[in-house]
Formats: C-alpha cells, sequence, structure tokens
C-alpha cells in the first residue's frame, strides 16, 4: 500500500495503481477494528459515488468489513452529504467511496471517527500507522441494505423556506451522482423554474470535469444560463457536497463572494454573528463581515477542518473558496451542496433583487483564482517550509495555520500544499492590478525555483 494516499483528511489515488479491491478490502478490515476496538462501534455505514470503479471497491471494502466482524449498512449509490446523513440517522460512523472533484481515473475514501466530520489531522495518522500494522480483528458481520432517499428529501423540504417569487435556475450535476437525486430535490419546491444540463448520470464526466470552483468548468452553465435568461445557474462537484455560482449576467461567482450574500442575509437573524472562512477567501469577505458587525474565524483548508470548526464552535455559517458551504442554523449541518444551492434560491426567492445586486457595495479587491503549480507529494510541504523560511527572512507578516499566507498593507498572498494532490496552490489578492502582478511574479518564480 503506498502511503502516500493517506491524506490531511481523506484516502484518495489513481485506480487501479494507488487504489484499488486489494486496498479497499484492507480499509475495510482495519477501519471495522479501529471502530470496534478503540469507538465501541458495532456497526457502521458505507455509500459510494457513481464513478466507474467505485462498485467493485465498495464491494471489496464491504468484504473486509465483514471479516472484521463489524455490521454494515449499505446505502448504495448516493452522494457524500446523503451518505452524512445516514451517519446522522445511524447515529454512528462510516466510509464513503470518492474522489470528489478529482479526475475520473481517480477514487477514494472519505470516513469518519465522530460525529462532527470526517477524519482529520491525527485521526488519519493514528488511522494510517494502525492500517500499515495490520493487526486487524477477524469475525464476520452482518449486512443490510437500505436507502436514504425519502429521508433526505424531507430534510430538503422541512429545512428550506421558500418566498413567493418564482426563480429560473440552471441547475448542472456536471454528470456526477447528484444527477440521480437533484430533480427530486427541485419538484419539492414549485417556485423554482428548473433547466438542467449535464443531468444524466455518468462516472466518466463527459462533458466537463466535475470541479464547480474552477471557472473554466462553468462554461456550459454561463452559456445556458443566458440563453435562458435564467435567475442563477448553479452546479455541483462529483459526489455533491461543493457547489458554484453564475449568476443572471453569465458571470462566474467564486465562493468567498457568494458568502457575501449568505452573511448579509444571516447576519441579523443569529446569535452568533462569527462566520468561517479558510485562508484562502478574500479579504472582502472578511472586510464585510466586519463591517456588519460579525467576527471572523479563519479556518485551515480542508472541508474535514472547515466543517469541524464550524459545528464546534456553533457557528452559523461556514465556507470554504472550493464551495464547501456550511449551513448550520437550522437543521442538521451534512454539508450538503444541494442544500446551499437551495438556500440561495430562498435568498433569492424573497427580494426584488437579482444576485448580482446582492452584491453590490463590496470593497473591491483584485484576486487571482487559485493557481495549481504540479509539485510531488514527496517535496510539496518541504517547499511550503523553504516558502516560510524566506518569508521569515524577509520580515514579511504572516499566518502558518495552513500552508503561508503573507500578509501585506494592501495585499496578500497564499502558498499551501494542496491536501488532495501533487500540487501547491498559490492565490494572490491586492487592490491594484499592479500589486498583485508583483505579488505573483515574486512568489511564483520562488515557488518554481524551489521545486527545481
Amino acid at each position: 500500500m503506498n502511503e502516500l494516499i493517506f491524506k490531511a483528511y481523506d484516502i484518495r489515488g489513481k485506480y487501479p495503481e494507488e487504489i484499488n479491491e486489494n486496498v479497499a478490502y484492507t480499509i475495510g478490515k482495519s477501519y471495522g477494528s479501529y471502530l470496534k476496538k478503540f469507538l465501541d462501534k458495532n456497526k457502521c455505514v458505507i455509500g459510494m459515488d457513481n464513478r466507474l470503479s467505485s462498485k467493485s471497491l465498495k464491494a471489496a471494502l464491504q468484504e473486509g468489513l465483514l471479516d472484521s466482524g463489524i455490521n454494515v449498512i449499505d446505502y448504495g449509490e448516493i452522494t457524500t452529504p446523503m451518505h452524512y446523513y445516514t451517519r446522522y440517522i445511524e447515529n454512528t460512523y462510516g466510509i464513503m467511496i470518492t474522489a470528489s472533484h478529482n479526475p475520473k481515473d481517480d477514487n477514494g475514501f472519505k470516513f469518519s471517527f465522530d460525529p462532527v466530520a470526517n477524519a482529520r489531522g491525527k485521526m488519519i495518522e493514528d488511522f494510517k500507522k494502525f492500517t500499515l500494522q495490520g493487526n486487524f480483528l477477524e469475525g464476520q458481520g452482518m449486512h443490510e441494505t437500505r436507502n436514504i432517499k425519502e429521508k433526505y428529501l424531507k430534510y430538503l423540504e422541512e429545512n428550506i423556506d421558500m418566498g413567493s417569487k418564482k426563480i429560473k435556475v440552471v441547475f448542472d450535476p456536471g454528470n456526477g451522482v447528484t444527477s440521480t437525486i437533484i430533480k427530486d430535490a427541485i419538484n419539492l419546491f414549485p417556485n423554482i423554474d428548473p433547466v438542467y444540463i449535464c443531468d444524466i448520470s455518468d462516472g466518466t464526466f463527459p462533458n466537463h470535469h466535475p470541479d464547480p470552483a474552477v471557472e473554466e468548468n462553468m462554461k456550459m452553465l454561463k452559456e445556458k444560463v443566458l440563453e435562458t435568461k435564467a435567475d442563477l445557474g448553479i452546479a455541483f462537484d462529483g459526489d455533491g457536497d461543493r457547489l458554484g455560482i453564475i449568476d443572471e449576467n453569465g458571470k462566474f461567482i467564486m465562493a468567498d463572494q457568494y458568502l457575501i450574500v449568505a452573511v448579509r442575509d444571516l447576519i441579523t437573524k443569529v446569535k452568533n454573528k462569527t462566520f468561517l472562512c479558510d485562508v484562502k477567501c478574500s479579504k472582502s469577505l472578511i472586510d464585510e463581515i466586519e463591517r456588519l458587525g460579525g467576527k471572523v474565524y479563519m479556518s485551515r483548508t480542508g472541508t474535514s477542518f472547515t466543517e469541524a470548526n464550524t459545528k464546534e464552535n456553533n457557528i452559523p455559517l461556514g465556507g470554504e473558496l472550493s464551495g464547501h458551504i456550511f449551513f448550520n442554523d437550522r437543521g442538521p449541518e451534512i454539508c450538503s451542496a444541494i442544500y446551499a444551492g437551495l438556500r440561495f434560491v430562498e435568498i433569492l426567492s424573497k427580494t426584488e433583487k437579482t444576485f448580482s445586486q446582492l452584491l453590490e457595495g463590496i470593497i473591491p479587491y483584485i484576486s487571482t483564482p487559485e493557481i495549481k503549480i504540479p509539485c510531488s507529494n514527496e517535496t510539496k510541504f518541504q517547499v511550503v517550509e523553504k516558502v516560510k523560511e524566506y518569508v521569515k527572512e524577509k520580515q514579511y507578516s504572516y499566518i502558518d495555520i495552513d500552508g503561508v499566507r503573507i500578509n501585506f498593507p494592501n495585499s496578500w498572498v497564499l502558498v499551501r500544499a494542496s491536501n488532495t494532490g501533487p500540487n501547491l496552490t498559490l492565490r494572490f489578492e491586492a487592490t491594484t492590478e499592479q500589486e498583485v502582478t508583483e505579488k505573483q511574479k515574486e512568489f511564483t518564480e520562488l515557488v518554481e525555483s524551489l521545486i527545481k
């Protein structure tokens, strides 16, 4: 087993070179043993996305789980948020087979050891050591299949409060597993006039890469929003826990911007006026939260960390630039992109403003999207440490909760190692184009020289 498949908050790699049926069996037997030995659990839940390799991986994972003696409740092909809801319903932990927004040939496992969020940090390290030692339990667990669809749809219906205004929305599931549930979900709300694209479940993702945080992947959605004169376009990633938004003008809205719309809507309705964002988010979001009298909780990137921090600190809303949005003010928070998307439609249904008008008055910054520079998993963290040394020598102000975020009077720079792939992630933001260009040149050249 390649130890590098153990990431900061999941297990992920290429199929079949790194993630295959043998690995899945071992992970299953290890996970079942771990739950029984250390967490006093005698059952777990499993689910899978629609990638071509998911079915055989689930069969092998399930065999390993059963051979550890743990009982398995199999919910079949579901979105990751639906899997999270099965954990909540069953009051136990579990494994979701998915590689989220990664390319079609990748796969992996998201798994939990507490009711708050997926495993993260030291939890992963401890489980990795346990797995590699191979001291597993032997037994014969029981297996049963169940369906979460109706309960999940009821969860959506009960926690959305639509206004009376009719809203036309284009939905793009990107041929991911959200394709299997989106129409049933939207049919619950008569005031939504839906248009669908890329809505046939297909684990090869034939139309575009299933990552709505990348503007290039939103081209089809932009065109359809303009063609149909829709009020909003909403896209989902491969496993349904991340969303992207296109406004009525066909403009790509980054997550740290549409979070502002949610903060403006929520801040007068909640007691705790602290809002969470990750280190990649724009200063315009931070400025707006503070202008409205709220507080900012900045978290390291990664849904396991941001979701856990949102729940553990009872924060009503959290989110990260990748498009994970955590509404934590009503029902149980399960990082559902469909639910988050419906919350934005709800906001629109209660105002005469367009989505672009809801974003007016934001302090303007010029920012780059996430810039990914290829760097091997073996060296990416070393490069970040070298960047930190450079920043210290220059006596720049910085925070290092996740990579290095360097703060200047009128700009900031982020250099961090990706948790999901062999990349370094960079982002730049400033009040002027010139300063963005200068900072981008300085740190891109630094990182590229360090990689070499």
